[in-house]
């Protein structure tokens, strides 16, 4: 009998470490909401992951020209998450994120300058970093914070606001 109590924390470990809901490469950040200003604004992040924001809101879609970051903050405010994705980024893979957003309401998608990976997710207070549009971690990230819980107005309009870009 006592020869098994050593392998049971083991065990118990490896089911910790196999049924954990985090996603890997995952940062996240604290932000106040509510907080509505006019004019370009400056984030911590690129692209940015919550903050001060235009009074306005991005409207939720698939984008082909970069957005305002002001307009898509205040979209993440709401609880939409944001797939920026490198100019350059080859088209089968931007087909792919086309195809990973479809038909959720609170998506956006766009390309996005000076992008510090190819693909980057945001979400109010919550960011994911990766090389490839069929990671499985992006899927992840979307089913956890899309009108997750860290969107301070989850469930606030994802259209009806500013529809243009830069």
């Amino acid at each position: 009998m006592r020869a098994a109590f050593p392998i049971l924390p083991v065990i118990l470990l490896t089911l910790t470490a196999c049924g954990s809901k985090g996603i890997e490469g995952l940062q996240t950040y604290t932000y106040a909401a509510g907080d509505h200003r006019s004019g370009s604004l400056v984030y911590a992040e690129n692209p940015p992951a919550g903050g001060a924001h235009n009074p306005s809101w991005q409207n939720c879609g698939v984008y082909t020209q970069p957005l305002y970051n002001e307009y898509a903050v205040h979209s993440l405010e709401h609880g939409a998450v944001w797939i920026t994705y490198r100019p350059d980024l080859d088209a089968a893979q931007v087909t792919a994120l086309k195809t990973l957003v479809d038909g959720r309401p609170y998506t956006l998608l766009s390309p996005y300058d000076g992008l510090p990976s190819p693909v980057v997710a945001s979400a109010w207070g919550a960011q994911l970093k990766v090389e490839k549009a069929d990671d499985s971690r992006l899927k992840a990230f979307l089913d956890k914070y899309e009108q997750g819980p860290t969107a301070p107005e989850r469930g606030a309009a994802c259209s009806g606001g500013y529809g243009g870009t830069r």
